[in-house]
């Protein structure tokens, strides 16, 4: 049987690296915390960390791994470590990395991420092969985790290349795709696969809260016209949300579905933290536009857990700490490399 004390838990100062180094600690490991240079007082102020190594980039990530290796550390992955890193990257990491790194790659690349979600049988928005066919609104989205930065709504091909002129030849704006805009309320599903346990979870769901989108309505229409405001969908916290029971055999479903699908993809599969993210219309179809293959900032509203956690455990259970306790389980059992990936 193996000891945790053997371990520790390391993740990137940012995202989600709270709830995650909480979630450790609460499960008995020590943490490591890399921060960038002159980032690190969230860190210190909430005591999270046992450690805390300063870089000058995220990006510098590599320089600190062999470091991390003589800990006996597990590195988290989370979106700013996908953003920093970057997918292709993502398979030179030598670690012991929680999570299958293969499928950071379908999820960074939204024409992969698309034929998987069809392949799972998951209700999606049509998508535009080209500018010339749009006849609705279309929101236009760049490849990669970058916190919805950059999209923006057309309702027409003249309209998408006025608007896509501020966009044009900047880096990473190379590749995108044209995705009708389904009008609805917008749900992020937060699961949770155990490869351990075999079983999905259900840990919570939340809405994104984006600027100036989510800022716009208190500006009259007259006056958005005049002033020529132009929506943007950059995310800046989330707003947590409980879900109609009777929708919830369907939540369910589709994540299953997704997890099978998932396995024909890579190796191991899709486990641990997911999020679906969509939107449900007035007949409360659930369209989803988007996975996001690890933990997610909208968990960060349930870092003393969720109303669906409460159900299931007897202790407050982020998603970070049942990241922890996956690992916990995992080691303690002697399955540690089903985990690893």
């Amino acid at each position: 049987m193996g000891n945790i004390k053997d371990y520790k838990i390391a993740t990137l100062g940012s995202h989600t690296a709270l709830q995650i180094l909480k979630g450790a600690r609460d499960e008995g490991f020590a943490t490591v915390c890399i921060c960038e240079k002159g980032r690190r007082q969230p860190y210190d102020s909430y005591g999270v960390a046992d450690e805390i190594i300063e870089i000058d980039n995220f990006k510098n990530f590599f320089e600190i791994e062999e470091q991390l290796m003589a800990k006996n550390a597990i590195i988290i992955p989370h979106g700013s470590f996908v953003a920093y890193i970057g997918a292709k990257r993502m398979m030179d990491v030598k670690m012991m990395h929680y999570g299958t790194k293969g499928i950071l790659e379908w999820e960074s690349d939204r024409n992969k991420e698309r034929e998987w979600l069809l392949d799972a049988g998951i209700r999606i928005p049509k998508l535009f092969k080209n500018p010339e066919e749009i006849d609705r609104p279309v929101i236009i989205k760049f490849h990669g985790a970058m916190g919805g930065k950059g999209y923006f709504l057309a309702n027409s091909p003249k309209e998408f290349y006025e608007r896509f002129k501020d966009y044009e030849g900047k880096k990473g704006n190379e590749d995108y795709v044209i995705q009708e805009y389904i009008v609805g309320v917008p749900i992020y599903t937060h699961y949770f696969y155990s490869p351990i346990t075999d079983e999905l979870e259900v840990m919570g769901f939340d809405k994104r809260y984006e600027s100036n989108a989510d800022s716009v309505g208190r500006i009259a229409a007259k006056d958005q016209v005049d002033v020529g405001i132009r929506t943007t969908y950059t995310i800046v916290g989330n707003v947590p949300i409980v879900l109609r029971e009777s929708m919830l055999p369907g939540v369910f479903e589709m994540g299953e579905r997704v997890v099978k699908a998932s396995r024909k993809l890579v190796d191991k599969g899709l486990f641990g933290p997911f999020c679906l993210e969509g939107v449900v219309d007035p007949e409360l179809n659930y369209f989803v536009f988007e996975i996001s293959a690890r933990i997610v900032a909208g968990t960060n509203p349930y870092t003393n857990g969720s109303p669906y956690t409460w159900l299931r455990y007897d202790v407050p259970m982020s998603t970070g700490r049942r990241l922890a306790r996956d690992i916990k389980m995992a080691i303690e059992s002697d399955q540690l490399e089903k985990v690893l990936g």
